[in-house]
């Protein structure tokens, strides 16, 4: 029945300026029931909304509610959008619900009670004007609604960005915590404010900061909180509950089963407390509380400090994780200097190595030898009392052919006893002791004393074939300076290389002796003879010379002259024939690949790129140890095959050890390069039965490295070459399917939440594999970008999407395609695209681009010059994803973004009536962005109730499975298109 409209037939001025004279709703429902009750109605009520969002939440006259029969009433006129009139059986009254006005969610209705015949017949012609009224003071409500939604809007964003900033500050940790506190008060009533970190694990927490004008106990931020010790705590009972709760502390502890306990504070008059959350997991607690009467906390304010307590949440995540960056640089740069002594130290025992090397073949005479070895190891130790024992031909006796002694004179030659000297050659190992070591010694019969006793005896074996041929001793006769076993294991390593060298040199110095006794004998023969046997002499040199050179060229890289694969394969037989008569001759083989050397050859030059693999392969030669063998097997390539280890770690230590040598910068040239690299290692295993094996497995473990992040190592198992041929029986497959045209568009339909009406697709990826059907990007993705494949084949559905537009983009209709930030990398990428569009003869507002947060921060400022081209030529851009990041808000401003997709995520948790959780989330981000103009699309719909929850939020568009899932383009055709067409 539609609302009368027929003049007011008693005085209708006066009425009229009285309903003028209502400001709100409260007097104007006043000024009608007093009117209708005088025209003779027994009951006349006004009733209305105050909040569109909460349909059940009414007033009335006098907030007084009618009968449930009149209610039912006015649901019928409602939903007809008029008037729903009926008799009451028992009293035979007439009661009547007429609808007023109706906007934007706003309504108001009048109803009414009367006797027809007692009741004024002109008590209607009231409804016209009251109508007239109704709709004026509701559409200024409406406008007051939206002005309080934007400055809360406005409020909230300000203070998420001013969390922002503060985190993001030098200040320290407690001003940055007072500065949220302060945050947070801006917003609602926080003067009794408090933040706690919660460990899942074993339900500790921590109160990092706590303001109370009531208690006046203060937690320690920096103490451990058992369960035990906050067993009775409401803030205990809210981390286990894992949801926002609100009301006085009796009803909260009501709640949560917590029994009352006095020693933790005092009850407060209202008590507000949101859990705070990461990947589902409760990580700590924002609470607020009033001890006044008069403040009580809403609904609203515990939507607002749920959404602000995961900001928060991230703010001290990123501040946290920035203190333990600084804790770890400075515990590396603590390392890193422990690590430059032992370089410079290392250096230094290089040197003396070479040093020792180089006067066993430049020294006139042994005594000279003897000398030069005193001095190097002088200079590593104290060596103020340093002698050389060699034990005589025959093994009886013990010489000392160098010795320097601050209280003894020279050493002499004697028989084999019980010295020290003796003992260490009887065990073959290093002695480091002191003087109640020497007599322990003694009282076991091992030694007798030779000489002034030292305070501190250091004694190590000249080890030549495994024989000990002699040693080195040091000795303090002062407590001043006491040897140590790092000195010990620092002369052990030592005596290797004088042992070898005087072994070469006793082995030259007996070649001279011979030569010159040669040289005699052949002086005395005659003349013809020495002439003859001269110029054999010298033909037989040329020869072995030319031998040698040819041999040496086959095996050994002509640039570096390490061996080559011929004799790295060599060497790895042998290694392999040890290890299978003996398996505790265990070793391993590493395979190296210079990291970016290409970019050197293709900058510099090939001259600099050899002097580089020259600088490369000495430093790969200094981290291994004698008979290690380091080969160049091609290009930037090389080999290490550790000749004997005794667990995996020798060969990790090893790879350690060359990738931190070969980081280090190289000065080439005048250029300071820099390379590193990225080493496999393969251990020996008794089902290796070639050497190509060995070295084919490493090489499989040095691209793992290398696809991990490239300067690290890989040990090679069995899993790793099955991954390998399964990795490139895929990257085959793919590079197959994109010449055969096997990737195609699917198409999920973005809709109108109300009626389900199409406005857009979505283009999502699908491989049509001839073996396996149908794929998802999730099952080659990974593969197709490491193959640099992922490219082509997005351009290729570019391509088919721009063709599929025509038949698919009716009227107002677009098509949404997600970009990887592969294309934002290059700086063509609009050119192309719109070049493409206009190719297909596509209008640009048709296309729309949906990229990720991930894509916007690589180049910020290159992405948003691209973004900005194309909204100036049309093509709109969606921010993907929306909610999962730490920096969303920032980009909200800083690009040209059409839009925003509120991640499935947070669609998934909605719940009818649930004020909190995903729900105050998706709340905020809608009223955040209809504050900057932004559309909003909800992605991952699925069931009904996540749809009535978002249309009650104030969303208007979404996609997902509740509505179609991704199509064909036939099937999306014969399903949405022609429909539409027929419709």
């Amino acid at each position: 029945m539609a609302i009368p409209s027929t003049p007011l037939q008693r005085d209708p001025d006066t009425f009229v300026h009285a309903l003028l004279g209502a400001r709100d709703m409260s007097a104007l429902a006043k000024i009608v029931s007093e009117h209708l009750e005088a025209k003779g109605l027994k009951l006349a009520a006004m009733v209305w909304n105050h909040q569109p969002e909460d349909p059940r939440r009414l007033h009335s006259t006098n907030d007084l509610m009618p009968g449930t029969a009149l209610l039912t009433l006015l649901d019928n006129a409602r939903r007809h959008g008029g008037t729903a009139e009926e008799v009451d059986p028992r009293t035979g009254d007439m009661q009547v619900a007429v609808v007023l006005a109706q906007n934007a969610g706003f309504w108001a209705a009048v109803l009414c009670r009367y006797a027809p015949s007692r009741v004024d017949p002109d008590w209607r012609d009231a409804l016209a004007p009251l109508a007239l009224r109704s709709r004026s003071l509701l559409n200024t409500q409406r406008l007051q609604v939206d002005v309080e939604r934007l400055e809360s809007a406005e409020r909230l964003q300000r203070a998420l960005f001013a969390i922002s900033d503060i985190a993001s500050s030098d200040r320290a940790t407690i001003d940055v915590l007072h500065g949220l506190h302060q945050i947070v008060g801006r917003l609602m009533y926080a003067e009794n404010f408090y933040i706690v970190r919660f460990d899942p694990e074993h339900e500790t927490m921590r109160f990092i900061y706590f303001a109370d004008s009531q208690d006046p106990v203060i937690p320690d931020p920096d103490e451990q909180l058992t369960p035990e010790a906050m067993r009775n705590s409401l803030t205990l009972g809210l981390l286990r509950y894992g949801k926002p709760i609100r009301g006085p502390s009796e009803a909260v502890r009501d709640k949560l089963g917590v029994i009352r306990d006095g020693g933790l504070g005092p009850d407060s008059v209202d008590w507000l407390g949101v859990p705070i959350i990461e990947d589902g997991v409760v990580r700590g607690a924002v609470v607020v509380q009033s001890y006044d009467p008069a403040v009580r906390y809403s609904e609203s304010d515990q939507a607002l400090l749920s959404y602000v307590a995961q900001h928060i949440l991230s703010a001290l995540s990123r501040r946290e994780a920035q203190e333990e960056l600084e804790r770890r640089v400075e515990e590396r740069t603590v390392a890193l200097r422990q690590e430059v002594r032992e370089r410079q130290r290392s250096e230094q025992l290089q040197r003396a190595l070479y040093r020792i090397a180089e006067v066993s073949g430049s020294s006139e005479t042994m005594e000279s030898f003897y000398a030069s070895v005193h001095e190097i190891v002088g200079e590593l130790l104290d060596a103020r009392n340093f002698y050389i024992a060699l034990l005589t031909p025959d093994g009886q006796e013990l010489e000392f052919p160098y010795s320097v002694d601050e209280r003894d004179q020279r050493h002499k030659r004697r028989q084999l006893g019980r010295g020290l000297s003796e003992f260490v050659l009887r065990s073959g190992k290093p002695l480091l002791t002191d003087r109640l070591g020497v007599e322990r010694l003694e009282a076991a019969g091992e030694v007798n004393s030779v000489g002034t006793k030292s305070v501190c005896w250091l004694g190590v074996p000249l080890m030549v074939e495994g024989k000990a041929n002699g040693l080195i001793a040091l000795q303090s006769y002062t407590p001043d300076y006491l040897y140590t076993t790092r000195d010990e294991e620092l002369l052990s390593f030592v005596s290797f290389h004088i042992a070898s060298a005087l072994e070469r040199r006793q082995a030259h110095e007996s070649l001279r002796q011979a030569y010159a006794e040669l040289e005699q004998r052949v002086e005395a023969r005659t003349s013809e003879l020495a002439v003859t046997n001269r110029e054999l002499r010298d033909q037989i040199s040329v020869r072995e010379r030319i031998e040698h050179k040819l041999k040496h060229e086959a095996l050994h890289d002509t640039l570096t002259g390490l061996p080559n694969r011929s004799q790295l394969l060599a060497t790895l037989g042998l290694s392999l024939s040890r290890y299978r008569q003996n398996e505790d001759h265990r070793f391993a083989v590493l395979f190296l690949d210079l990291d970016r050397f290409k970019v050197v050859n293709d900058s510099v030059g090939h001259l600099v790129g050899d002097e580089l693999l020259k600088e490369a392969a000495l430093r790969i030669s200094r981290c291994v140890r004698e008979p290690d063998t380091v080969a160049r097997l091609g290009g930037d390539e090389f080999a290490i095959v550790i000749d004997r280890i005794h667990e995996p770690g020798d060969a990790v230590m090893v790879a350690e050890r060359v990738i931190r040598s070969l980081s280090e910068p190289m000065r080439i040239a005048g250029k300071e390069l820099y390379t590193s690299a990225s080493i496999g290692i393969a251990l020996s295993h008794e089902r290796y039965r070639n050497p190509e094996e060995l070295l084919r497995d490493a090489d499989v473990a040095m691209y793992r490295a290398k696809a991990a992040g490239r300067q690290r190592f890989a040990l090679f198992d069995e899993k790793l070459h099955e991954d390998a041929l399964r990795q490139l029986e895929l990257e085959g497959d793919l590079r197959r399917g994109l010449q055969r045209g096997e990737f195609v568009p699917y198409y999920q339909p973005i809709v109108r939440l109300h009626n389900g009406a199409v406005i857009g697709f979505e283009a999502l990826m699908r491989w049509q594999h001839p073996e396996r059907g149908t794929l998802a990007p999730a099952d080659y993705l990974a593969t197709a970008e490491e193959s640099g494949t992922l490219e082509q084949i997005d351009w290729q559905i570019y391509e088919q999407v721009c063709g599929d537009i025509r038949v698919l983009a009716l009227g107002d209709r677009y098509v949404t395609i997600n970009v990887s930030p592969r294309h934002l990398r290059v700086s063509d990428f609009d050119e192309r695209l719109l070049y493409l569009l206009q190719e297909h003869q596509v209008e640009p507002r048709h296309l729309r681009l949906e990229v990720t947060e991930g894509a916007l921060m690589e180049n910020p400022e290159q992405v948003q010059n691209c973004l900005r081209r194309l909204r100036d030529a049309g093509v709109q851009t969606f921010l993907d994803d929306f909610g999962t990041g730490y920096s969303s808000l920032s980009y909200l401003h800083g690009f040209p973004l059409h839009g925003i997709k509120i991640d499935r995520s947070f669609v998934a948790a909605l719940k009818i009536g649930e004020s909190g959780g995903s729900t105050a989330i998706v709340r905020a981000i809608q009223l955040l962005a209809d504050s900057l103009g932004l559309e909003v699309v909800a992605e991952g719909v699925e069931t009904e109730e996540q749809r009535e929850q978002l249309r009650l939020l104030g969303l208007t568009l979404c996609q997902g499975y509740l509505f179609a899932k991704p199509a064909s383009l036939s099937e999306i055709n014969a399903r949405f298109v022609v429909e539409d067409a027929r419709g």
